[in-house]
């Protein structure tokens, strides 16, 4: 893993393309990728920004929000992880790492595509952390369809359900608990804003989800409470060898201005950021960490 610390070349800070061919049955498995992604496991130091927050993140387990749990915990704060039952023991790692930082970690397993699962993943964070006080949605789904020939309702159904539909479901049920001061992060793509022809649903999805962060900003900055988003570039998460082909797979990210893919810990800032009261000022606005991809 590399220091995040040391001032050094981008560039090649991390690993860069071309990748081995590589894929996997979704939702995919961290420890099945080559290179291994690196969440900040060894990498990301804290510096106290979070001090006694209750985050709850989904998509916790592996990817992004496995990177946002370890920097939250290490910034000071206890964690509700979600995800899928199948990501049980990927869950746990994070729930060890957590607490190795002397922070309570809940696991909550579950489908985000279930109404009641996201209320309920509320009321568990409420009742075992004695509040919430940032509140993370990030998971989702990423198919992978060629043509419109080839689209299925039921795929967009899907990616619906799981991208869009937790940002009303999730925010309604935890809105009552969030105080003043609080935040809301929403992980948009930089394909809502440059979609490539195979990501077609997924896009849309992104798209809404960056849209979701400007009017939902606008709602509840009357209670004090801030709604930000992240827009990922190429990111090396399990959605990659799980959802894209192989031969895409072996120049993944290879596009961007800075030559390679992301690596979750290289995301951590930025949530860590909009949590903090050091964003104070910052609201419904999407960062972008792309390696140099513009949001146009």
């Amino acid at each position: 893993m590399t220091d995040m610390y040391a001032m050094q070349d981008p560039t090649t800070q991390f690993p860069r393309p071309p990748f081995p061919p590589q894929q996997q049955d979704g939702p995919g498995d961290i420890h099945k990728m080559d290179p291994a992604p690196d969440h900040g496991e060894t990498s990301y130091v804290g510096f106290g920004r979070l001090p006694g927050r209750r985050a709850l993140i989904t998509g916790a387990d592996s990817g992004i929000g496995r990177a946002v749990a370890i920097a939250y915990a290490r910034e000071g704060a206890d964690v509700a992880l979600s995800y899928l039952p199948e990501e049980q023991t990927q869950a746990e790692e994070v729930a060890e790492l957590v607490r190795a930082e002397g922070r309570k970690a809940i696991l909550l397993p579950g489908d985000l595509q279930q109404e009641q699962y996201n209320i309920d993943i509320v009321d568990k964070t409420v009742a075992e952390l004695g509040g919430l006080d940032i509140l993370v949605i990030n998971a989702g789904a990423m198919p992978t369809v060629d043509s419109i020939d080839d689209f299925e309702t039921a795929t967009l159904d899907e990616v619906l359900k799981v991208n869009i539909y937790p940002l009303f479901w999730m925010t309604k049920a935890a809105s009552p608990h969030l105080k003043p001061g609080s935040a809301i992060i929403a992980t948009s793509s930089i394909q809502g804003f440059d979609p490539s022809p195979s990501l077609a649903e997924y896009a849309v999805s992104k798209a809404g989800i960056a849209n979701w962060v400007r009017a939902t900003a606008q709602q509840l900055i009357e209670r004090g409470i801030r709604v930000n988003g992240v827009a990922p570039g190429p990111i090396w998460t399990p959605l990659q060898p799980a959802f894209v082909p192989t031969e895409k797979i072996e120049s993944f990210g290879e596009q961007t201005p800075i030559g390679r893919a992301g690596q979750p810990v290289e995301l951590a800032p930025a949530y860590v950021f909009l949590a903090s009261q050091e964003s104070s000022y910052v609201l419904g606005e999407v960062i972008a960490v792309t390696g140099g991809m513009t949001l146009t």
